[in-house]
Order: C-alpha cells, then sequence, then structure tokens
C-alpha cells in the first residue's frame, strides 16, 4: 500500500520593511522557497567544511633530502672506516637533512560539493535567519548613506538591539546591491557593520552575522538567483 505524503502549507514569513528614519514603510512577504526552508544540520555543516577547506591557504613546506643545500660530497669511503655507510650529509637521518613525510604546498584540501547542494545550505541559513526575525529590509534609497556618519545614524534607528558598549559582539551584516559603491563607502569604516555583497553571498559569512540589514534591491537580486524557475 502506497503511503502518501501530506503537504503541510508553512505560514508565510512576512518582514517589515523600514525608512531612513526607522519607521515601518510596508511589508513584504519572503519567498518561501528560499526563506521558509526545512533546516538540515548535516548540509548546512558539509557546506561550511567545503567553504573553509578550499579556502584554506597552505602555507607551511619542508625541504626534501633533494632540496637542502650542500651534501654532494660522499661523508667518508664506503668502506674500511668501521662506520655505518653514508652518501650525504643532508639525509633525513642527519641532523641538517632533509625532511621525510614533512608538510608540503602541493597538499590539496578541496572538497567538491555540488552546486545544488550549496546554494541549499545557504537558502536554509536564510531560512533560519528569516525565522528568528533576524533579517532587516530597508528601502532601497534609506541604504545609500556615503558617509559613515549617516551610515551609523541609520543602523541605530533600526530595530538592531544595539549595545552602545559592545558594539563589536553585534556583528551587523550589510547585504550590498550589485556595483553599489556608494554605500560601500558609508558601511565599510564601521566596527561591528560587515559588507557583503549580494553576487558573492556565501553561508560563512551569513552564519558569522547576527542581524543582516537588506535593501529591497538585493532581495530582488537574492529571489532572481536562488527561487526556483
Amino acid at each position: 500500500m502506497a503511503i502518501k505524503k501530506v503537504l503541510q502549507k508553512k505560514d508565510p514569513i512576512m518582514c517589515n520593511v523600514y525608512g531612513a528614519d526607522g519607521e515601518v514603510v510596508g511589508t513584504r512577504e519572503l519567498v518561501a522557497d528560499i526563506f521558509n526552508r526545512e533546516i538540515k544540520e548535516g548540509l548546512v555543516h558539509l557546506a561550511v567544511v567545503a567553504q573553509a577547506a578550499n579556502a584554506r591557504t597552505v602555507i607551511a613546506d619542508t625541504k626534501s633530502r633533494g632540496e637542502v643545500r650542500g651534501g654532494g660530497k660522499k661523508p667518508w669511503r664506503q668502506k674500511g672506516t668501521g662506520r655505518a655507510r653514508h652518501g650525504s650529509i643532508r639525509s633525513p637521518i642527519w641532523r641538517g637533512g632533509g625532511i621525510t613525510f614533512g608538510p608540503r604546498t602541493d597538499r590539496n584540501y578541496a572538497l567538491k560539493i555540488n552546486k545544488k547542494a550549496k546554494k541549499n545550505a545557504l537558502c536554509m541559513v536564510l531560512s533560519d535567519k528569516a525565522r528568528q526575525q533576524n533579517i532587516i529590509l530597508i528601502d532601497t534609497g534609506a541604504f545609500h548613506a556615503q558617509k559613515t556618519k549617516e551610515a551609523l545614524a541609520l543602523l541605530k534607528k533600526l530595530p538592531l538591539q544595539l549595545d552602545e558598549k559592545r558594539k563589536k559582539q553585534h556583528a551587523i551584516g550589510c547585504v550590498t546591491p550589485a556595483g553599489s559603491t556608494v554605500a560601500s563607502r558609508g558601511f565599510r569604516n564601521i566596527p561591528f557593520a560587515h559588507l557583503l555583497p549580494v553576487n558573492s553571498l556565501n553561508i560563512i559569512d551569513v552564519l558569522n552575522m547576527k542581524k543582516l540589514v537588506m535593501p529591497l534591491a538585493s532581495l530582488d537580486m537574492i529571489e532572481r538567483t536562488y527561487a526556483k524557475k
């Protein structure tokens, strides 16, 4: 007997839209396909590990016996000395010699993750932010603050629950629209605000942010990019 799955309709997630004065100017329903997904911790963990591994820079490097300078001359003759035979003073068993099985710069820590899985993991993290009301939508015109003083004044008017003494502990992610250099000038000097370009949004940056300040232009691009056609 086939078991039919009962599809339950999820409640839509509504988000307030704030203006330049910090007042609510409207509401916006978030796309359920992006902001109302079921969270799968295993997939999110896989995406985080893959991104961290792919961004890893290999620095440590040791020299083998063929790369260590010197050692071209045989230390002593092969026979007749009573000592063990050696061919080079740069052998790994000698002090100052090469290293056996040491770290090398040609190591590859890259991990493969499918594009679909990566996209789904990012949508799951955005869904968690939306459910906890950690996404703050603002009008696109109010986001274009050319000076740091104006950008800081805007953030103070939004419901971010900032602590004046511990601002650095409240990481705010400003999801800037594609090609928006004006907004970058205003928010880049704020210590607790981090610029997140919408065309390079990634799962680790979203997880590290406690709040996401997102203009409507960035939200529209996210919906066009990640929503199912």
